[in-house]
């Protein structure tokens, strides 16, 4: 499959950026600030952008389980957030972080807003929000990351509805390397621990789903290895077109231009599937770290899409 020209992709999103600047719901000086920085991924400075715009702990009217073990490895680890007025039965959101395959966490310190913020919105929205970590590579190469997810899927499907969630409405969704080992675990059944997946939705934000024809960085190739000959099989693209599992692909505008053009693919590619297209959304003024830094602001231009995916199944 062809690729689209880098220079058409990013116009494209130009374009659209340009047509929802004057209604944006970003601060103007945070989008002054991350268009200053460009296609880079940095999340520091990103941090210090969202930090004052995000709650600090305690969170009222939210109970937190911390560092729940749902697997063997020293880093399975979660954090259960849940409404303390839950309902039973309430969907279930299931966040994977990013870091590059070797680095990141559930928390990037144990005082930081972030990933909190993704689960304090989960709660506040109707679901029960789950944290996942996660071994990193190069101690756990590929396909350690499905493998875990598979085990936190197994363990939520087992144990959530003691906490008010409903396990037959798990959705899973990732950033960046996340996004990767969600896409890996959905579309490589081998990995399975619960029959067709145990998921209602896979969400998947600045992801890459195929690793043919592009060159790895180095935490790739940590991950990946660095055998091209496994990189179709290790890839998520083709299982992507066969899932039945819903699916909704995100990128950033100002996402560095492969994570652009994984997403326009991924986007292409998933229309061959039976059931249609996946919901696909180019963020407009974002880029790879604030489009996951922003959620639970005021900027709701990803979540609205994320709570209408969960409505209509799709």
């Amino acid at each position: 499959m062809l690729l689209p020209k880098p220079a058409l992709v990013v116009a494209a999103a130009m374009i659209a950026s340009a047509a929802s600047a004057q209604q944006s719901p970003m601060p103007p000086e945070i989008a002054a600030r991350l268009l200053e920085m460009g296609r880079v991924i940095d999340p520091p400075k990103t941090a210090a952008l969202y930090e004052p715009l995000q709650q600090k702990e305690p969170y009222p009217g939210v109970r937190i389980e911390r560092d729940v073990k749902y697997g063997a490895a020293e880093r399975n680890l979660l954090d259960i957030f849940v409404p303390e007025t839950a309902a039973s039965a309430r969907p279930v959101l299931i966040f994977v972080h990013g870091g590059a395959y070797v680095g990141g966490n559930k928390r990037r310190t144990p005082t930081s807003p972030f990933y909190d913020n993704i689960m304090l919105w989960a709660a506040n929205n109707g679901f029960v929000g789950v944290n996942v970590a996660y071994r990193l590579a190069p101690q756990a190469p590929w396909p350690a990351g499905a493998q875990d997810l598979a085990s936190a899927v197994r363990w939520i499907s087992d144990r959530i509805g003691e906490r008010g969630g409903d396990p037959a409405r798990i959705y899973l969704m990732g950033h960046s390397a996340g996004a990767v080992h969600v896409s890996s675990y959905v579309s490589h059944p081998e990995f399975h621990e619960v029959k067709g997946g145990g998921l209602a939705g896979a969400i998947m934000v600045s992801g890459i789903y195929d690793l043919t024809g592009m060159q790895l960085s180095d935490t790739q190739r940590a991950y990946f290895g660095s055998d091209p000959a496994r990189y179709a099989d290790r890839s998520s693209l083709a299982g992507l077109t066969t899932t039945p599992v819903p699916l909704m692909l995100a990128a950033a505008e100002l996402d560095p231009e492969g994570f652009v053009l994984q997403f326009d693919l991924m986007k292409q590619a998933t229309c061959r599937r039976a059931s249609g297209c996946a919901r696909a959304l180019l963020l407009p003024q974002h880029s790879h770290m604030s489009e996951v830094y922003s959620i639970n602001t005021a900027d709701t231009r990803l979540t609205d899409q994320i709570l209408d995916f969960v409505r209509m199944g799709k």
